[in-house]
C-alpha cells in the first residue's frame, strides 16, 4: 500500500525524466502551467504522470491526472472502492485494472520518497519516509493511467501505483499490509513505457531492501493540508 508521497520538483522532472516545456520531443503538458512540489500528496490529488504520446513514437509527455483510477467505463464517477494503489497479483483479472493493462496505459508517477506508517504494539502508528538510497533525487513508481468521460463530456484522467509484497525493510515498517509500490530501475523506465507486456511484467522486480532508507517524520503528515519540506526531516520518538 502506498498512499502518501513526495513529488519531485519541476527541474528535476525535466533532468531526470527527459520532459520539458522547451523540448521539442519531451513535453510538459495538460493543465501543468502552474504545477508545484508537493511534500505531502494524498489520494484524488493531482499529480504529475508520465507517458508516452501514442502517435509520436518514443515520445513523453507529463500530465496531470487525478491520484486514484477512475475506469473508462465508470462514466468519469470515481468507484465507491479505493483504486489508488492497483495489486500486482490482479493486474490482468481485476474490473479497475485489466482494462488499461491489456490497451498498454502503462505510466511512470516520479516521486521524491513517500510514507509509510509503522503500527506500534500499542496501536498507536509512526509515519516514516522511505526512498532509494541512490543519488538520485527523484524515482519512478509503476504505474496505469485510464481516461473515463463524464456525463457533461468532461475527461477525466487518473492514475494509479502498482503495489507488490514488501521487501524486508518495508516488511518491518508496514506491518500491516506488508506492501511496497513497484519502484523501477531508471534503466527499466522505457521497458515499462513502451515493451509489450511480457517486458513490462519483466521488469516489476521488487526492489532490493539494501538499496533503500528510511526514517521517522513528524506525525503532521498525517494530515495532507500539512505541507513543506519540513516534513521529511527525521524526528526521534
Amino acid at each position: 500500500m502506498c498512499g502518501r508521497y513526495v513529488t519531485p520538483d519541476e527541474a528535476a522532472l525535466e533532468r531526470e525524466y527527459h520532459v520539458g516545456r522547451d523540448r521539442a520531443t519531451h513535453r510538459l503538458v495538460r493543465n501543468l502551467e502552474a504545477y508545484s512540489q508537493s511534500f505531502n500528496v494524498a489520494p484524488t490529488q493531482d499529480v504529475p504522470v508520465i507517458r508516452v504520446v501514442r502517435d509520436v513514437r518514443g515520445q513523453r509527455e507529463v500530465v496531470a491526472m487525478r491520484w486514484g483510477l477512475v475506469p473508462f467505463w465508470a462514466k468519469g464517477e470515481a468507484p465507491k472502492y479505493a483504486t489508488f494503489n492497483a495489486t500486482i497479483e490482479k493486474l490482468e483479472t481485476a474490473p479497475a485494472w485489466r482494462g488499461p493493462w491489456k490497451r498498454g496505459q502503462r505510466c511512470i508517477m516520479p516521486a521524491a520518497g513517500f510514507y509509510e506508517w509503522h503500527v506500534l504494539p500499542d496501536g498507536g502508528k509512526v509515519p516514516y519516509f522511505v526512498r532509494p538510497s541512490a543519488d538520485d533525487t527523484t524515482f519512478a513508481i509503476a504505474a496505469l493511467w485510464d481516461e473515463s468521460i463524464a456525463a457533461d463530456g468532461r475527461s477525466i484522467l487518473s492514475s494509479t501505483i502498482i503495489t507488490m509484497p514488501a521487501n524486508e525493510l518495508m516488511a518491518n515498517i508496514h506491518n500491516t499490509k506488508t506492501r511496497m509500490p513497484a519502484i523501477l530501475r531508471h534503466e527499466d523506465i522505457e521497458s515499462w513505457l513502451t515493451g509489450t507486456p511480457e517486458q513490462a511484467k519483466s521488469v516489476l522486480k521488487q526492489f532490493p531492501a539494501d538499496e533503500m532508507i528510511a526514517w521517522p517524520v513528524s506525525k503532521r503528515v498525517n494530515a495532507a493540508r500539512n505541507q513543506g519540506p519540513e516534513l521529511i526531516e527525521e524526528v526521534e520518538y
